[in-house]
């Protein structure tokens, strides 16, 4: 190597690979690896039996989050209350949690405190490995699980299968507990919106004037009577509307739904049709409508059609007008699914 040529990028202490002579070697001395300290379990017995306690004791927690799953699933069911629902979804969401959690701990902490901690270094070969290799490979592994002294620790063997043995029910059960349920995705396709259905505010069920609905202003708005349901908050789920007013020369609107909105005023479903979230987020100054989960945005002046993000397809629009004492009311359901796209896609 030239005097002149550059000093090597790794080269990032001149003192130590700098010749007298000013040059630069073409290769470096392997400088091996580090000392190796010894950890307390390596010298001291009982430290390596609360280490294996340790690992014992975060595999017997896995156990237990998963069986608390098992009997929060069947005990504290979702029920029809927003508090029964965020109370099922905190107790399931805990014990998935703790049940995954108390594994990856126990896995990490048995690597880190029990097995071999040595460095090691191997010489790169070609990609594929020569039989001789590959045999010598089975023995690494072989010299692993007898390193890991899986075989000797018979306490931590026992724990460690009951917690993997028992996670998969947390998957399971619920799926196996939903067989025969109600897998009737059409019902997406159809909300309780007809034809003459007031407008109301969300969530007080006000009927909403045209003439109360100023330019630039935005309306949460529900079906009327939504309380007479026999299930609401699953219909609100499905019905539910972000209703904006325009000028009217600012709205791009095909000639087929030129007279699903009503002096400016546009209405559309508040269900992302990424994977649900709700649409509430309204810029004025773009006529943008975002989606607070994975910005996904739709500009409401020209059909809600997607300008960024990875929803796939515009908002459907309910179509509206007005009746003889000024109220708005839809006139008829909406004319597509509403809701994600991956849902089964009906024609209404």
């Amino acid at each position: 190597m030239s005097i002149h040529e550059p000093a090597p990028e790794a080269a990032t202490d001149n003192s130590l690979v700098l010749r007298e002579d000013g040059t630069y070697p073409e290769r470096f001395e392997d400088p091996g690896h580090p000392e190796h300290h010894q950890r307390m379990g390596d010298v001291d017995p009982k430290a390596n039996k609360k280490a294996e306690r340790q690992v014992v004791f975060l595999f017997v927690i896995s156990i237990v989050a998963t069986i608390g799953f098992l009997v929060a699933y069947f005990a504290v069911p979702p029920g029809d209350t927003p508090e029964s629902m965020r109370l099922s979804n905190l107790v399931l969401g805990l014990g998935l949690a703790l049940s995954l959690l108390g594994i990856g701990l126990a896995g990490v902490h048995w690597a880190k405190a029990l097995m071999n901690d040595h460095e090691k270094a191997e010489d790169r070969h070609e990609q594929r490995s020569s039989d001789q290799t590959r045999v010598e490979a089975i023995e690494v592994l072989k010299d692993g699980a007898a390193d890991s002294a899986i075989g000797r620790r018979s306490l931590l063997q026992g724990t460690m299968i009951g917690a993997l043995a028992l996670f998969p029910l947390a998957i399971v059960v619920p799926i196996v507990g939903n067989v025969g349920g109600d897998w009737n995705v059409s019902k997406f396709g159809h909300t309780m919106w007809r034809k003459g259905t007031r407008l109301t505010t969300d969530p007080a069920g006000r009927p909403i004037k045209a003439s109360d609905v100023t330019i630039g202003s935005v309306f949460h708005v529900i079906p009327d009577k939504l309380d007479e349901e026999e299930h609401p908050l699953d219909e609100k789920a499905k019905a539910v509307v972000l209703m904006v007013r325009l000028d009217p020369e600012d709205l791009k609107e095909s000639e087929e739904r030129k007279s699903w909105s009503y002096n400016g005023i546009v209405a559309y479903s508040k269900i992302c049709t990424h994977v649900g979230c709700p649409v509430a987020l309204y810029e004025q100054q773009t006529h943008h409508l975002l989606c607070p989960c994975h910005q996904s945005t739709f500009d409401v002046a020209d059909g809600a059609k997607v300008v960024f993000g990875p929803a796939k397809r515009p908002l459907p629009q309910l179509p509206i007008t007005v009746d003889d004492e000024g109220y708005l009311i839809a006139q008829s359901d909406f004319d597509e699914p509403v809701g994600p796209t991956f849902w089964e896609r009906l024609t209404l």
